[in-house]
């Protein structure tokens, strides 16, 4: 039997203004055992991933976007964005300190983002 549970997707949450009044929110209208899931950029951490995605965010995907959107600032601000991002166990800490409980992260296509995984108590 598969039991669906229900679930709320926000993206980007490095964008929220204030992270902990954002993630408050978050956890007062989520419903009593439901399961918040993030996905959000991260910075690599092993050698030589972490190398080539410093290269490429800061060097290479400028100039890519400015080739498609004229605006090459506002790819610098996605990696600038990315890179100021608590990312991993230090997230993980935040959702804790914020009312979650059962928080796992889950990294993804090599630690350039992660699934954040947590539920909010009964």
């Amino acid at each position: 039997m598969l039991i669906l549970m229900p679930l709320r997707l926000p993206l980007g949450v490095r964008n929220f203004e204030n992270l902990d009044k954002g993630l408050q929110e978050i956890n007062r209208v989520l419903q009593p055992g439901g399961n918040l899931v993030i996905l959000e950029t991260a910075v690599p951490t092993n050698f030589p991933m972490k190398q080539f995605y410093g290269f490429y965010t800061q060097k290479v995907l400028p100039i890519l976007g400015s080739l498609f959107s004229k605006d090459k600032a506002a790819y610098r601000y996605l990696s600038d964005s990315a890179a100021a991002f608590p990312f991993g166990k230090v997230f993980n800490n935040i959702l804790l300190k914020n009312g979650f409980i059962e928080v796992k992260d889950f990294p993804q296509t090599l630690g350039v983002a992660s699934i954040y995984c947590a539920k909010k108590p009964n």
